[in-house]
């Protein structure tokens, strides 16, 4: 899978991608990534990239010819998304989706925003991480790509992990445990392994995690149960 990036600050990439599962994914050649300047394809001497808005308001906004330019650098533009606050939310449905995608290019926002015609001109769609502002779409960016790349094939080294993980069947996922089974914490308080997970009868360890896969949901995420319904 590669992603293309358009960014006025390419020295964000790979960031945290660079490290753990994903770094090691990256020099396994699983995904690959081409981070590119949109200031490098401003006209004007003074590489000006933005300007004020039409219509008044805070704040500066990207220019369209701009933009343009850096997207049509790219050989193979692929899906085209710009990471917006305004945009559909993003969740594990589309996150497997984009992932079969073979290229994703990213535009990342700056200052009050892109000018809309190039998002029009070029089909971009819009997709958010959450109801909040952060000062540029590069750490929204990282998010998706690391959402997508722990999806791909060889990514992950347990295949199954992805599967079993919160949102993966609509559920939030079941309590994890490990060894000691038994463990005093700092006030004193003895606190054991649930019997079930030592039991090793694998039918009732699955019920167990299920169950507490609803209840978790209905706790924390009712709104995911009625999804389901």
């Amino acid at each position: 899978m590669h992603f293309n990036i358009l960014t006025l600050f390419p020295e964000l990439f790979p960031g945290p991608l660079g490290h753990s599962i994903t770094g090691r994914a990256l020099s396994e050649q699983i995904w690959s990534y081409d981070a590119r300047n949109i200031r490098d394809f401003a006209s004007d001497k003074h590489k000006t990239v933005d300007d004020v808005p039409f219509g008044g308001g805070a704040g500066m906004v990207i220019k369209p010819d701009v933009v343009e330019r850096a997207l049509l650098s790219f050989p193979n533009s692929g899906r085209k998304i710009y990471m917006s606050p305004r945009g559909k939310v993003l969740n594990q449905h589309l996150v497997q989706a984009l992932s079969r995608e073979s290229t994703l290019t990213l535009l990342c926002g700056r200052y009050e925003g892109v000018d809309q015609r190039v998002l029009d001109a070029h089909d971009f769609e819009e997709i958010s991480i959450g109801d909040y502002i952060l000062t540029g779409g590069e750490m929204a960016a990282h998010i998706l790509m690391d959402a997508c790349i722990r999806l791909l094939d060889g990514a992950v080294g347990n295949a199954n992990t992805p599967i079993e993980e919160s949102f993966s069947d609509g559920l939030l996922e079941y309590p994890h445990y490990t060894r000691p089974a038994q463990w005093t914490d700092a006030n004193g308080i003895s606190r054991a392994v649930p019997e079930v997970l030592t039991s090793g009868h694998h039918g009732n360890v699955a019920k167990w995690r299920h169950n507490q896969s609803l209840e978790l949901t209905q706790a924390r995420r009712p709104d995911l149960l009625l999804k389901k319904c």
